[in-house]
């Protein structure tokens, strides 16, 4: 403050400390009015990452024989380490999740046979009054889509209630994309319909008179 300064560059809006932080504007000056302990050099090449880093220590020990740079990385090496703990957390993230939905198609499973094996008088006599082996595979199914379509429902107003959670993990992606909603769905869509193709199946074969008698 109360300082003259030269300014050598300046960048409108920049993210300077990592991806997530909101852009604001920088201006740089020179080294000898800012001293910093570690100096960050930026080169753009089209050369190869081994070829750059020999031809930029030669360039180097020509200005200075006593200087040597501590370690040459690309940009985007410099993105993945900065960027290192989201995506740790989105991983570990993806990873319950697939657990959650694995644990909730078992559950699926086993209400939908338990359903099945308690309604057997029911399938028996349907079956007895005319009903085909695709009406009780049609039948077991639409329970099957009534529990999913419930907790898919319940599931959707919480994701969308918990998603601010995820926004300072997220980059240049919205929290609430409608695609990955979408995507969301159909996967909860598929794996309810495998988990009830198995009891479903099993309706289908019923024996109405072994089902009546017991």
């Amino acid at each position: 403050k109360g300082r003259a300064l030269q300014v050598v560059g300046i960048a409108k809006m920049a993210n300077y400390e990592s991806l997530l932080e909101i852009p604001r504007p920088f201006y740089y000056v020179p080294l000898k009015q800012y001293p910093a302990g570690v100096v960050v050099l930026h080169v753009r090449s089209n050369l190869p990452t081994g070829a750059m880093a020999s031809e930029l220590i030669r360039q180097i020990h020509a200005l200075d024989p006593g200087l040597a740079p501590s370690r040459v990385a690309t940009m985007r090496e410099q993105v993945d380490v900065k960027s290192e703990a989201q995506r740790v957390a989105l991983t570990l993230v993806g990873i319950f999740g697939g657990l959650a939905l694995l644990l909730a198609a078992i559950g699926l499973y086993g209400v939908m046979s338990c359903a099945v094996s308690q309604g057997q008088r029911e399938l028996g006599l349907r079956m007895a009054l005319g009903a085909a082996a695709s009406d009780l595979l049609k039948f077991v199914m639409r329970q099957g889509a009534a529990l999913t379509a419930g907790g898919v429902f319940l599931g959707a107003i919480a994701a969308l209630v918990s998603t601010r959670l995820l926004g300072t993990l997220l980059y240049r992606v919205s929290p609430r994309d409608p695609l990955v909603f979408g995507l969301a769905f159909l996967v909860m869509a598929v794996s309810s319909l495998v988990a009830c193709l198995l009891p479903a199946w099993r309706a289908s074969r019923t024996d109405p008179v072994r089902a009546l008698r017991a």
